[in-house]
C-alpha cells in the first residue's frame, strides 16, 4: 500500500512517485560505530537554544514554567535517546515512540517560544498580566501533544489495530496474509481516510501525531503507521530503499510469493500500491530472486529517514526568504580563487527564521545520535550552527566532519573552517573592547 522516496517517500495505492530530490543525503553512515554514542550528552541550556536567550525578566511563576518547559525538552530528548539507543536490539525499537518523543521536544520548544513572544508583547505594553495558560502537567507523559498524550497517541494505534481484527471478523475469514493486509489497506486508507500530503510544506504533516489526528502527511510516515499497525497485529513488516523509493513488504521466507499475481494484483502490489507496475521505477523491476538481494533497512534507519526530512522541511522554512540557498553555499564562496580574502564576514551570513533553522539543528542533533560518523550530516550540521551565528560550535563540528570526510571533501572545508575561526576569535576580541581587526602574523 505504501511506497517512499528515502528523503520524499511516495506512498503508496493511488500515490505516484514524488520527485523532489534534496541534497540532504546521508548514505555512507557506519551502524557499527556507536560506541561514542554512549557518552552522548544533550544540554539544553540557553547556549544549547539561543532563542531561550536575552528573555524578559520572568515573574516568579514564569520562572517555574520555562523550568517545566526545559524539563521536558530535556526529558524528550533523553527518552527519545534511550529508544534508540545501540544497546538495545533494534527490533526491541518503538518507531512510534521515537517520533513522539521527536515532536514532543519539537512542540514544547515551539509553546516556549510561543509564550515567550506574548510575554515580550505584554511587557511592552507595560501590562502586567500573564498571557499564559495553566499548566495542568507536570510530566512527559502528561503533556497534550495535538490533544492528546503520548500514551493515548500509542492507544491510538492500538484501536487501528482493533479495527483491523473487527474487519476481519465481520467478514468471515481466516488470517491469510492477502486478506489481513487488504484489511489493513481498508481500514487505514479508507475508513481512516489516511492520505499522502502531495509537498511537504506543513510541519504538521511530518509529525506522527498530527499525521494520526489530520489523517494527512508525508509517505514515510504512512508507511511508519503501516508498519506499527501490522506489528500490533503479529505481522513483521520490513522495507529497502530501491532507487528514489522506500518499498515496504510483510516478511517471508518465500519472497517469490509476494509476486504472484491474484485478482488482478501481486501481494507486493497491494503493499506498495503504482510505483511497483510503473515502468518508470526501478520498483517495477523487482522479483523475488532480486528482493532477496535488498538491505533491509533497520528500525534505527526509519527513523533517520524521518528525521532527515524533518532537517529538510525546517531547512527550507527557515530559508524560505533566501531562495535557493543552500547550506554549503558558504563553501562555494570561500573556495572561490577570486574571491576576496576579507569577504566572509558576520554581515555576509544570511539571515534566516531562527526558529525553523534551530527546530532544523535540533533534527539534525537526533539523526547524529543514529549517525556520528556521517561525515555529510556532520558537515550539513556545522553548516546550520554557522548560519544560526554559534560559530565556536560550528567550528568543532566542521573540524570533527575533516577528520571523517574524503581527502577532497576535508580540503574543501579547511579553509572555511579556518576563517570562521578567525571570526570567532574576532568576536571575543572585540567583546573584550578591543578595536580595530584582528590580524594574524
Amino acid at each position: 500500500m505504501l511506497s517512499t522516496s528515502y528523503w520524499v517517500p511516495t506512498a503508496a495505492m493511488a500515490f505516484p512517485t514524488f520527485p523532489d530530490h534534496c541534497f540532504f543525503r546521508y548514505d555512507h553512515h557506519h551502524r557499527n560505530d556507536h560506541k561514542d554514542l554512549r557518552r552522548w550528552r544533550i544540554r539544553t541550556t540557553a547556549a544549547a537554544y539561543p532563542l531561550f536567550s536575552n528573555q524578559i525578566q520572568l515573574t516568579k511563576d514564569s520562572s517555574s514554567r520555562h523550568k517545566l518547559y526545559q524539563e521536558a525538552i530535556k526529558t524528550s530528548r533523553d527518552k527519545f535517546t534511550r529508544e534508540i539507543s545501540f544497546q538495545s536490539k533494534d527490533k526491541d525499537i518503538s518507531l512510534a515512540k521515537a517520533l513522539l518523543y521527536v515532536a514532543a521536544e519539537d512542540e514544547v520548544f515551539m509553546s516556549f517560544n510561543r509564550e515567550m513572544d506574548a510575554c515580550s508583547i505584554l511587557n511592552e505594553r507595560r501590562n502586567v498580566s500573564s498571557p499564559s495558560e495553566a499548566i495542568d502537567w507536570d510530566s512527559l507523559e502528561q503533556m497534550p501533544l495535538g490533544g492528546k498524550t503520548i500514551p493515548e497517541w500509542l492507544s491510538e494505534l492500538d484501536a487501528i489495530a482493533k479495527e483491523v481484527e473487527a474487519e476481519l471478523v465481520s467478514r468471515d475469514i481466516g488470517c491469510h496474509l492477502v486478506e489481513v493486509l487488504e484489511a489493513v489497506n481498508l481500514v487505514l486508507f479508507e475508513s481512516r481516510g489516511l492520505t499522502r500530503s502531495p509537498v511537504l510544506v506543513d510541519s504538521k504533516h511530518s509529525y506522527l501525531h498530527s499525521v494520526l489526528s489530520s489523517r494527512c502527511g508525508s509517505a514515510i510516515l504512512l508507511s511508519i503507521i503501516y508498519i506499527e499497525v501490522c506489528r500490533r497485529l503479529g505481522l513483521t513488516i520490513v522495507g529497502s530503499r530501491v532507487g528514489e523509493d522506500f518499498l515496504i513488504w510483510p516478511q517471508t521466507g518465500y519472497p517469490e510469493e509476494l509476486f504472484k499475481v491474484t485478482s488482478g494484483h501481486s501481494l507486493f502490489a497491494i503493499v506498495n500500491g503504482r510505483c511497483v507496475e510503473d515502468p518508470r521505477s526501478m520498483a517495477s523491476d523487482l522479483t523475488g530472486t532480486s528482493l532477496l538481494g535488498l538491505e533491509i533497512a533497520t528500525n534505527r534507519d526509519i527513523i533517520g529517514i524521518a528525521l532527515a526530512n524533518l532537517i529538510r522541511l525546517h531547512w527550507k522554512r527557515a530559508s524560505r526568504s533566501n531562495h535557493g540557498l543552500m547550506l554549503t553555499s558558504p563553501l562555494r564562496h570561500v573556495n572561490d580563487a577570486g574571491e576576496k580574502p576579507n569577504m566572509m564576514d558576520k554581515s555576509n551570513v544570511p539571515l534566516l527564521r531562527p526558529q525553523d533553522l534551530r527546530l532544523a539543528i535540533m533534527a539534525s542533533e537526533r539523526l547524529l545520535i543514529l549517525q556520528p560518523h556521517n561525515w555529510a550530516l556532520r558537515r550539513d550540521h556545522g553548516m546550520m550552527l554557522y548560519y544560526n551565528r554559534e560559530y565556536g560550535k560550528a567550528v568543532q563540528e566542521l573540524s570533527i566532519c575533516m577528520a571523517f570526510a574524503p581527502e577532497e571533501e576535508a580540503e574543501i572545508l579547511e579553509p572555511f573552517v579556518e576563517k570562521l575561526h578567525l571570526m570567532r576569535l574576532e568576536s571575543t576580541w572585540k567583546s573584550l573592547g578591543h578595536t580595530g581587526r584582528l590580524t594574524v602574523p
